[in-house]
């Protein structure tokens, strides 16, 4: 995959993969707290399949983004997966109440500036998905190593 992207690429990478493969290790690590019960009680009817899948993902995209191997591909999902938390975790702070049978979590203060608050490291990981997403891995990647062989 060709990328233009400056060698400087590789922080958002290392930055947005360790993020993803730390977080998909930890939902099968912590089931109950930070997988299949977390997604539960979030409102998602079928927790118990969906948080392995997500996790899955987090785990493999995670550790394509730290190799800088098929990194727009593996960008992809990590944007569905923070679009989606944004919407299901994120909207309903902003309206202080449940959000299409998604729950709200108890907080001291809900509205624009609680959800901007709860919300940083999704929009951070969000726009490090899209930048790798638009410029590729960079020149310090297994993506640039390939594509040079292939020359």
């Amino acid at each position: 995959m060709r990328s233009e992207a400056p060698a400087a690429a590789v922080l958002i990478r290392l930055s947005v993969g360790a993020v993803f493969l730390s977080e998909g290790l930890q939902k099968f690590m912590y089931p109950e707290s930070l997988g299949a019960g977390r997604f539960e009680r979030m409102g998602y009817e079928s927790a118990a399949w969906i948080a392995p899948m997500v996790g899955g993902f987090e785990v493999l995209c995670g550790a394509l983004l730290l190799a800088g191997l098929l990194t727009r591909l593996a960008a992809i999902p990590i944007v569905a997966i923070m679009l989606t938390a944004i919407a299901t975790t994120k909207i309903p702070i902003l309206l202080g109440r449940d959000f299409l049978g998604f729950k709200v979590r108890q907080l001291s203060e809900y509205g624009f500036w609680s959800m901007a608050h709860e919300s940083r490291t999704d929009f951070a990981m969000l726009m490090g998905a899209l930048f790798l997403l638009w410029v590729g891995a960079g020149p310090w990647s297994a993506d640039a190593r390939l594509l040079r062989r292939s020359h």
